[in-house]
């Protein structure tokens, strides 16, 4: 394209001229939980047109529903991007697969899972993506570390994150220590 066209096929990139505020869920329970953890958050600040401002501590928490798998290790990053909201998950899903991230069946383990929790203050709703991410306010293990690191965040339509987080029952989640291993 150094000749200033556009090849065909391929649109161009959507960016913001200004940073946006973003939250960005993190998950595993395969492997090494903690250490994908803490190599998805520098994949995350390695982003082109991001930088990561904050992550909460690591939660161990079990599986949602009782299922018979490994205990999940949970955290939130707050990031600052001028991706658009489906370039920035698009961006996420290719740090899963580098993370090894198979999609087997809903709920399945995994080696990374990265969800778009928040964008700012939009609300969007297209195919492959909704924002705020639609379970976000059942999930504990989402809404406490957001709480921990922006407890003034609001979800649109919802409220501020510090109050829904307290409305949830929060006692199967284990804050780590600063040293765990997991």
């Amino acid at each position: 394209m150094a000749d200033g066209k556009r090849q065909k096929g391929l649109a161009p990139v959507a960016h913001h001229s200004s940073l946006v505020t973003a939250f960005v869920a993190l998950g595993a329970n395969l492997g090494e939980p903690l250490a994908q953890i803490r190599s998805a958050l520098r994949a995350l600040a390695a982003l082109p047109d991001t930088r990561l401002v904050r992550q909460s501590s690591f939660y161990r928490n079990p599986p949602e529903g009782g299922a018979d798998q490994p205990e999940f290790v949970n955290a939130v990053a707050q990031i600052e991007t001028r991706a658009a909201p489906s370039e920035l998950l698009s961006r996420l899903l290719e740090i899963e697969r580098a993370h090894g991230r198979a999609r087997d069946y809903p709920n399945a383990p995994r080696t990374l899972d990265l969800d778009l929790a928040l964008y700012g203050d939009r609300v969007v709703r297209e195919p492959g993506l909704t924002i705020p991410h639609p379970r976000m306010l059942e999930r504990a293990f989402v809404l406490v570390p957001l709480a921990e690191i922006a407890p003034d965040a609001v979800v649109p339509g919802k409220g501020r994150v510090a109050g829904l987080a307290a409305k949830l029952d929060s006692s199967g989640l284990v804050k780590l220590s600063e040293n765990s291993n997991g």
